[in-house]
């Protein structure tokens, strides 16, 4: 079992940033393949960006290229998403979610791929 629990967001201007952090209980965090999920009101939960378990590769939406980057610290069991050029677009509450198969693939921008989910935080950009 791995519990997930984000932090990091809040209440920021266009144009700002904010840095997510998502601690990962459990010895098998750095053989996971980790991604972020956001979900706006109204809306589905949607893919944002994920990496490999050695931070080696990343995939990111189109929506959000450019301006977010997920990084990793395998030793402190933390994942991060660095988002820049904040947009209020970008509102929604965000989830940290984890793949136990080891593997980054297409299927890595599912929902159905990760098998353990974190609470969310919210992010709410203001124009």
């Amino acid at each position: 079992q791995v519990q997930l629990v984000e932090s990091g967001g809040g209440l920021v201007q266009a144009g700002g940033s904010l840095r997510l952090s998502c601690v990962a209980s459990g010895r098998t965090f750095s053989s996971y393949t980790m991604g972020w999920f956001r979900q706006a009101p109204g809306k589905e939960r949607e893919f944002v960006a994920a990496i490999s378990w050695s931070g080696g590769s990343t995939y990111y939406a189109d929506s959000v290229k450019g301006r977010f980057t997920i990084f990793r610290d395998n030793a402190k069991n933390t994942v991060y998403l660095q988002m820049n050029s904040l947009k209020p677009e970008d509102t929604a509450v965000y989830y940290c979610a984890a793949d136990s198969r080891n593997f980054l693939g297409g299927d890595s921008k599912k929902r159905g791929a990760y098998d353990y989910w974190g609470q969310g935080t919210q992010v709410t950009i203001s124009s």
